[in-house]
C-alpha cells in the first residue's frame, strides 16, 4: 500500500517527491499525448477517414461525452483516491492515444476517441481539484502560470519533432501516435510508483453538491465551455479545410502558441495575482469577442491565411487567462468543497459540448462565419457576467450583487 503523507509533512522530502512536483510532471505528460493527437487530429480524420464538417463536429461531440459526465468521478473518489484516479485516467489517455492509428474508420476513431476522452477529461477534473486544494491561495496565480508553461514546454520538444522529422523521415501517423501516447502512458506508472499519497487537510465531500452562491462560477464555466469548443473544433479545422494546412504546417502553428505559453503564462499569473481575477476575465473575453468576430472576417472580407494564422495564436493567448476561474473558484469556495465541486464545474463546463460540435457542424457546412458569430456573442455575454466579479471575492463576497453576510451567506 502506498504511503499516505499529509501536505504539512511534505515539505521535508525532496523537491521532486513533493505535491507541486507531481503536478508539474503530470502537467507536462498529459499534453505530450493530448496535443499531439489535436495536432495530428484534422489531417488524420480527413486524409484517412474522409471526414468533412459534420463529421468532424459529430467526432468532437463524442469526444465530450465523459466530459458532461465527469460528475461520475465524485462516485469513484468513494473508494479511489484522487491521486490515484488522476494518474489511473493519464495512463489510460495515453494508452488509448497509441493505438488511435490502428483503427482508421468513422467507428473506430470514434470508439477509440470515446476512451482516450475518459482518460483526458477525468484526469483533468482530478487535476484541478488537487491544484486547488495542494497550492496556497497567495501563490496560486503564479504557481499554475508555471505549470501551465510547464506543459506547454514539454508538448514544445514534441512538436519540434514532428515538424522536423515529419517530412524527413516519412513519418506515419502511427508511428507518432504510438511515441506520444506511449510517453504519457510511461509518466503515469511512474507517478504511480514513483510518490506518495498526499492528503490534504481539508476532507473532499464525496457527494453532489450544488450552491446558491457558486452560481456565477458555474455560469462562467458553462460559456466557457461554449467557446472553447468553437475554438478547439473549427479554429483548427478551418486551417486544414480552408487554408490547405498540412501536418507539419499545423504542428508549426501549434508551436508558436506554445512558445507563446511558456513566456506568458507566468506573466498572466503574476497579472492575476496582481490586478485580481475580475480584471483578468475582463480582459480575456473582450479579446475573445474581438478575435472570434475578426474569424468571421476571414469569410465575410476573404482574408489571408498569415491573419488566420495570428488570430489562431491571440486566441490561444487570451484562454490562458482562464486560470482567473480557477482562482476565482479557490477564493470563495469552502476547502472541503472543492473536489465535488470541480467534478459538477466540469460537467457544467460540457453540457454544451455535448450537442454544439455535431449540430454546429452542419451549420458550418451552409456558413462558417456564422459558427464564428456564435462565439463572439457568447465571449460577450462573459465580459458582461463578469463585471459581477468582485475585485476581492471570498466566501459570502462572490459576485457584486450582494455584500458580505459573514457565514451565514458562505453556508448556502
Amino acid at each position: 500500500m502506498a504511503r499516505i503523507v499529509k501536505l504539512s509533512d511534505a515539505r521535508e522530502l525532496p523537491f521532486w517527491r513533493r505535491p507541486v512536483a507531481l503536478l508539474f510532471l503530470m502537467a507536462m505528460a498529459m499534453p505530450v499525448a493530448f496535443s499531439t493527437w489535436s495536432a495530428l487530429l484534422n489531417n488524420f480524420v480527413i486524409e484517412v477517414a474522409e471526414f468533412d464538417g459534420s463529421d468532424i463536429g459529430w467526432l468532437h461531440t463524442v469526444r465530450e461525452i465523459p466530459g458532461f459526465l465527469a460528475i461520475g468521478v465524485i462516485a469513484i473518489i468513494m473508494f479511489m483516491r484522487e491521486q490515484v484516479l488522476g494518474t489511473v485516467a493519464l495512463a489510460m489517455l495515453g494508452v488509448a492515444t497509441a493505438i488511435t492509428a490502428y483503427f482508421p474508420s468513422m467507428g473506430g476513431i470514434l470508439t477509440i476517441t470515446l476512451l482516450s476522452s475518459i482518460g483526458f477529461h477525468y484526469y483533468e477534473t482530478v487535476n484541478q481539484s488537487l491544484q486547488l486544494q495542494w497550492i496556497d491561495k497567495a501563490r496560486a496565480p503564479q504557481t499554475l502560470g508555471w505549470i501551465v508553461a510547464a506543459g506547454s514546454a514539454a508538448t514544445l520538444v514534441a512538436y519540434l519533432l514532428i515538424v522536423l522529422t515529419w517530412k524527413t523521415f516519412d513519418l506515419s501517423y502511427n508511428f507518432v501516435f504510438m511515441a506520444s501516447g506511449g510517453f504519457t502512458a510511461v509518466v503515469a506508472v511512474f507517478c504511480m510508483v514513483a510518490y506518495p499519497q498526499f492528503q490534504a487537510p481539508h476532507p473532499q465531500i464525496k457527494r453532489m453538491i450544488l450552491r446558491r452562491r457558486y452560481w456565477l462560477y458555474y455560469l462562467l464555466q458553462f460559456l466557457a465551455g461554449a467557446r472553447r469548443q468553437i475554438f478547439v473544433v473549427f479554429a483548427g479545422f478551418m486551417m486544414v479545410e480552408h487554408f490547405g494546412y498540412d501536418v507539419h504546417e499545423v504542428t508549426s502553428l501549434f508551436l508558436i502558441n506554445l512558445v507563446a505559453n511558456m513566456l506568458i503564462a507566468p506573466v498572466l499569473g503574476k497579472v492575476v495575482a496582481r490586478f485580481g481575477e475580475r480584471l483578468a476575465l475582463l480582459v480575456e473575453h473582450a479579446g475573445l469577442t474581438i478575435v472570434f468576430l475578426a474569424y468571421g472576417g476571414i469569410y465575410w472580407f476573404g482574408w489571408g491565411v498569415v491573419i488566420a494564422s495570428v488570430l489562431y495564436v491571440v486566441d490561444n493567448l487570451f484562454f490562458g487567462l482562464a486560470l482567473a476561474l480557477k482562482t476565482y473558484f479557490q477564493k470563495i469556495a469552502d476547502p472541503a468543497d472543492i473536489a465535488p465541486t470541480a467534478a459538477v464545474a466540469f460537467t457544467i463546463n460540457h453540457i454544451a459540448a455535448v450537442f454544439l460540435p455535431a449540430s454546429l457542424g452542419y451549420l458550418w457546412l451552409s456558413s462558417p462565419s456564422a459558427v464564428f458569430l456564435l462565439a463572439a456573442g457568447m465571449a460577450l455575454l462573459s465580459f458582461l457576467l463578469a463585471l459581477l466579479v468582485p475585485r476581492h471575492p471570498s466566501p459570502g463576497n462572490e459576485t457584486n450583487l450582494r455584500r458580505p453576510l459573514g457565514k451565514a451567506a458562505a453556508a448556502e
